[in-house]
C-alpha cells in the first residue's frame, strides 16, 4: 500500500473499533504499580553508648574567696509567722568580736552591739528582747547558715555589697555601722604607710570582704606582700599576736577591739592611719520574705528616729503622752503603722523600752565609757554630720 493512504486507514479502523463499543465512557482500569524510592525514616530507639570523658578536679585554695558556698537555699517564707509560732528570733552572730558580738561561755548568752539589734526584732515582733536563740558563726559559715534556713537573720559585722545582696539572695537592712578596712602593725615596725609594707607577711581571715581588699589595694600600690591565711577571727587574732605576721588587716572597729581586747600590750600596736575600703555594716535576710525584710529594716530606723527625737529608754514611757504627731506615730500612740507590717502598733515602743535609742546601744558597747572608745565619726545623727538617717514614720 502506498505509505501516503497509511493514516487515513488508521483512523477509520479507530472509529469503527469505537463504534463496537457502543461509544460509552471509557473503561478506566486502575492498576497498582510497584516503585521503588528511596525515603527518610525517622525513628526513636534505645541505646547504650559508652563515652570517655574528662574528669574535672576542682582545688580550693587558701588565696580563693570561700564567700559563696554551695547550699540548699531556704528562701524566704513566712518568717513572721514562725517567729510567733516558735516563741524566739533565730540570729547568726558573732562570738568572738568584742563589742560587737560575743559570747560568754559561762552563761551561753552572746552580747554587743549586733546582738542588740537582734533582740529589738524580739523585742518588736515578741515583745521580749531577750527571745532570741544565738548561733555563733564565722566568716566562712554565715552565709550558708542564713541561706539554709538555721536563722532568720544575720547580724555579724556583714560589708553590704552588690554580690551579696545578688547573687547570694539576701536582702540588707539600713547600715547600722559604717566602717573600714584598716591595717594594724607593731608600733616599733617602723611601718607608718602601706608602702612601707613592701614584702610583709599580712594576716587576714578568709570568706572576708578584707581578704579581696586586701589583694586589690596592695596591687593598685605595687606592693607584693604575702598573706597569711586563717579560718576565723580567733586564729588569726593568734597568729598576729604570736609574731607569724607583720600586720593585720580587717575594719577598723575589728582591729581597734582586737588591739583592747587581745593583745597583751595594747601600746604596741598601733592602727595605721589609712581607710582601704567602704565597710557599711547590718543586718541582712534571706530574699523572698518583703516583709520580714520590712519589719528588721523598719526596727533598725526606729533606734535611728528615737535617737533623732529624743526619746530614750528613760524617758519612753513619758513620751507616750508627748502631743507631738512624730512621737505619737513613732511609739504607736496614734495610727496603725504596726499592722502593715503584722506587728503591734507600739513595735517601736517595745524595741526603746527594751534596749534604748541607736545612741545608747552605740554607747553601750562602743561608746566612750567602753574598752573600744570608738568615735561616733559616720556614725552620727546626718544632722551632727554622720550618716545615720531615718525615713519618716507616717
Amino acid at each position: 500500500m502506498n505509505r501516503k493512504w497509511l493514516l487515513p486507514f488508521a483512523l477509520l479502523a479507530l472509529v469503527a473499533l469505537l463504534a463496537a463499543c457502543g461509544g460509552g465512557e471509557p473503561e478506566v482500569v486502575t492498576e497498582t504499580i510497584e516503585v521503588p524510592v528511596e525515603v527518610e525514616v525517622t525513628r526513636e530507639v534505645e541505646v547504650e553508648v559508652t563515652r570517655e570523658v574528662e574528669t574535672v578536679v576542682t582545688e580550693t585554695v587558701t588565696e580563693t574567696s570561700t564567700e559563696q558556698v554551695a547550699v540548699e537555699f531556704a528562701g524566704g517564707g513566712d518568717t513572721l509567722s514562725e517567729i510567733q509560732d516558735r516563741g524566739f528570733v533565730k540570729c547568726g552572730l558573732n562570738a568572738t568580736l568584742a563589742g560587737f558580738g560575743t559570747l560568754d561561755p559561762d552563761t551561753n548568752e552572746f552580747s554587743g552591739f549586733d546582738v542588740d539589734f537582734c533582740k529589738a526584732v524580739a523585742a518588736a515582733i515578741l515583745g521580749d528582747a531577750e527571745a532570741i536563740e544565738g548561733t555563733a558563726t564565722t566568716g566562712t559559715s554565715r552565709f550558708p547558715t542564713l541561706q539554709s534556713g538555721e536563722v532568720d537573720i544575720l547580724v555579724r559585722n556583714t560589708t553590704w555589697t552588690i554580690s551579696r545582696d545578688t547573687s547570694l539572695g539576701f536582702d540588707f537592712n539600713p547600715v547600722t555601722f559604717y566602717d573600714g578596712q584598716g591595717m594594724m602593725v607593731g608600733t616599733d615596725s617602723g611601718i607608718e604607710t602601706l608602702e612601707d609594707m613592701a614584702g610583709a607577711t599580712i594576716c587576714v581571715q578568709a570568706g572576708t570582704t578584707t581578704e579581696k581588699n586586701l589583694a586589690d589595694v596592695f596591687r593598685a600600690i605595687d606592693v607584693e606582700f604575702t598573706p597569711a591565711v586563717f579560718p576565723d577571727n580567733p586564729s588569726t587574732t593568734e597568729a598576729y599576736a604570736a609574731g607569724q605576721c607583720d600586720g593585720i588587716t580587717t575594719d577598723k572597729s575589728g582591729l581597734a577591739s582586737i588591739r583592747i581586747n587581745n593583745l597583751d600590750v595594747p601600746e604596741d600596736h598601733v592602727i595605721l592611719d589609712v581607710t582601704m575600703s567602704k565597710e557599711p555594716l547590718g543586718p541582712l535576710t534571706r530574699h523572698g520574705d518583703n516583709n520580714f525584710n520590712d519589719i528588721v529594716s523598719w526596727v533598725v530606723n526606729c533606734t535611728f528616729q528615737a535617737e533623732e527625737s529624743g526619746v530614750t529608754q528613760a524617758n519612753v514611757d513619758e513620751q507616750l503622752g508627748s502631743e507631738d504627731p512624730a512621737i505619737q506615730n513613732l511609739l504607736g500612740v496614734t495610727g496603725d503603722l504596726g499592722q502593715a507590717l503584722g506587728l503591734p502598733n507600739d513595735f517601736c515602743y517595745q524595741v526603746i523600752s527594751q534596749l534604748g535609742n541607736y545612741g545608747e546601744i552605740y554607747d553601750r558597747h562602743l561608746g566612750p565609757d567602753t574598752p573600744l572608745n570608738l568615735p561616733r565619726g559616720l556614725n552620727e545623727q546626718y544632722y551632727n554630720g554622720g550618716l545615720i538617717y531615718a525615713p519618716p514614720f507616717r
